[in-house]
């Protein structure tokens, strides 16, 4: 017999001609390059900066800066609800490879760096809003983020994970609008300087129901610290190629997405608190539409409502009370 809510991974490579499929959230940050007159030239705009910003980071034994290239596969992990190849869209993630054109070798690096889910924007424009349309001060749900954050917990527990998978996954990404950061003494030859939060962001409060910590770090040339997601031990858990790749992919979405922040004509000094008011930046060539985001990520929540969370919400809670720990 089959267990209920089984994983099943396929994975998409993200390169000049991509174009979604049909479960990809459209709001997630590959997918949203890949619409419209310009996506092409968005494409290829994208992977120019993240290979550009990877030799830049990689600059030893690389006197050209051309020596590597980042090649991006989109993981998409459907949940099974019952064996009968009926499932939900549940988590995409990025996996990176490594190739070195000098030795002609691919080496993996991490998955993770972009994160997309539909219980996600269920949570944040769904339930938030509706729990705090007659409150006068904002609060939080009792259980907000549980079902999410064990969903996720199963997924990087599971048999189709470890199959596929070396290592715990990385999330890169943005800081938060309503906390300050502050620098610290710490640096890491590749990460860089490390920042540390005024507090809790309600990012963070989430990925915590995930069973993911966060450390905060500014690269070198950057000019804003990036947060990095995390399980284990992201100073030493992983190689210097690995953590390279993550930042120059994740860093290149920022600057396309978020150029307020991340690309910024001055970086972030000793108290840093980032705004997308902001208005001394560089726009990048590549074309965002921010407001039809916004606008679809309020549909893709009632999506996941209605496919996911009415019929199958007391079967999920369920099985997921196992992985609440």
């Amino acid at each position: 017999m089959t267990e209920p809510f089984a994983f099943q991974i396929k994975s998409q490579r993200f390169n000049e001609t991509y174009t979604p499929e049909s479960g990809t959230r459209l709001t997630t940050n590959f997918a949203n390059l890949a619409r419209g007159e310009h996506r092409q030239q968005n494409l290829a705009n994208a992977l120019r900066m993240i290979d550009n910003r990877f030799n830049d980071l990689a600059s030893w034994d690389n006197p050209q800066a051309d020596r590597y290239a980042v090649e991006l596969d989109i993981v998409s992990v459907d949940l099974d609800f019952d064996g009968s190849g009926k499932a939900f869209p549940a988590i995409e993630v990025l996996q990176t490879t490594i190739l070195d054109r000098r030795t002609d070798r691919r080496a993996p690096g991490l998955v993770g760096n972009n994160f997309s889910s539909y219980v996600r924007d269920y949570d944040f424009s769904v339930v938030l809003p509706g729990h705090n349309k007659d409150h006068e001060s904002f609060s939080l749900p009792d259980d907000f983020g549980e079902l999410h954050g064990r969903i996720f917990k199963a997924f990087v527990t599971s048999e189709a994970f470890r199959a596929r998978f070396r290592k715990p996954p990385v999330i890169c990404l943005s800081v938060s609008e309503t906390k300050s950061y502050e620098r610290t003494a710490n640096s890491h030859p590749v990460l860089g300087v490390e920042y540390v939060p005024s507090g809790a962001s309600l990012t963070e409060t989430y990925f915590a129901k995930m069973g993911l910590k966060v450390r905060y770090f500014m690269p070198s040339k950057s000019v804003a610290p990036l947060a990095f997601y995390h399980a284990g031990d992201l100073l030493n858990d992983y190689t210097n190629l690995e953590l390279i790749a993550t930042i120059s992919t994740m860093e290149a979405f920022q600057k396309i997405y978020r150029p307020e922040i991340y690309n910024a004509n001055s970086a972030a000094g000793e108290i840093y608190r980032p705004s997308l008011t902001h208005q001394d930046f560089s726009p990048t060539r590549v074309v965002y539409d921010r407001d039809e985001r916004a606008r679809l990520a309020t549909e893709q929540g009632r999506f996941a409502e209605e496919a996911l969370i009415k019929p199958y919400h007391a079967r999920l809670a369920e099985w997921s009370a196992q992985f609440a720990a």
